[in-house]
């Protein structure tokens, strides 16, 4: 189990399957954190007015809606003279629309490339794992909004500096859950020690995949992928594209201990050769 210091490390698993979109998710992060509203945005093509995360949207409950195509009615049956057997084929399903809700978050990478590339240590890794920018240090350089492989956090236009979600870090030290995980009726945001929730997880795909859900996945889940494992993971019913997931997120900062390496030692090459040379001219 990942420790940091005498805590073990906290996290998210939203569960997408039993999402059912009512936003008190958002409502409840705004009030607890006081972040500001945003003027209404009609999108044009969904019933999300929201959008996507932001400097003022911590929590983002995303509407897909996908039209379903109808299924082809099967082939009349080839008399062979033989009695029927079972019922009659019946008509193609008439098409419709399906919805998938998912309230999305900040995914406090195990690797966090905003917090590798922070020049003021604005942002630091709390005591129950979790990435946290402080907003009195944050000199606004935004150097941390690129470095983010999900597009997460933002620089405020009122004042420039970035802002995210802190999994409620303040009500994590006094020993409550985060807001919106409190406000989720249908518990389809679940907060708790990660390495539970990640068993809890792989046991709620295997009950999907045994109901006939062969779909259901894991979104973040692995620690081996290419942030590390995330600390807000998710179960999903379609590709990760479908709600707006990079398929295979990467942290821009992965290789920068290599290359900080590299660099050292080609610094050391060019100095070994400038000796070399100084001392063969005095030579």
């Amino acid at each position: 189990m990942a420790e940091y210091g005498t805590q073990p490390r906290m996290g998210f698993f939203t569960d997408t399957s039993v999402c059912i979109g009512c936003k008190a998710c958002e409502v409840a992060c705004k009030e607890w954190n006081e972040v500001p509203g945003r003027d209404l945005d009609l999108l044009g093509t969904s019933y999300d007015n929201t959008g996507d995360l932001g400097a003022n949207t911590w929590r983002h409950v995303a509407f897909v809606e996908q039209e379903v195509q109808p299924v082809p009615p099967a082939p009349p049956a080839v008399d062979l003279g033989m009695p029927a057997v079972g019922a009659p084929a019946q008509d193609g399903e008439e098409p419709g629309v399906r919805w998938l809700m998912s309230s999305d978050v900040c995914k406090h990478c195990t690797n966090a490339g905003c917090l590798d590339v922070c020049p003021t240590g604005a942002l630091f890794r709390t005591e129950f794992g979790t990435v946290v920018v402080q907003q009195d240090i944050c000199n606004g350089c935004g150097y941390c909004v690129p470095a983010c492989p999900y597009g997460v956090i933002e620089r405020r236009e009122s004042d420039g500096r970035a802002f995210k979600c802190t999994l409620c870090y303040d009500r994590l030290g006094a020993g409550l859950e985060p807001a919106c995980a409190k406000a989720c009726p249908t518990d389809s945001i679940q907060f708790g020690v990660l390495d539970e929730l990640r068993e809890r997880a792989d046991e709620r795909v295997r009950d999907l995949h045994g109901s006939g859900v062969p779909e259901a996945r894991l979104y973040g889940r692995d620690p081996d992928d290419g942030v590390g494992g995330d600390g807000a993971f998710f179960l999903l019913l379609d590709e990760p594209e479908v709600y707006g997931f990079p398929p295979d997120p990467v942290v821009p900062t992965k290789h920068l201990p290599q290359m900080w390496k590299r660099a050292a030692a080609a610094a050391l090459g060019v100095a070994g050769t400038l000796v070399v040379s100084f001392l063969g001219r005095r030579r």
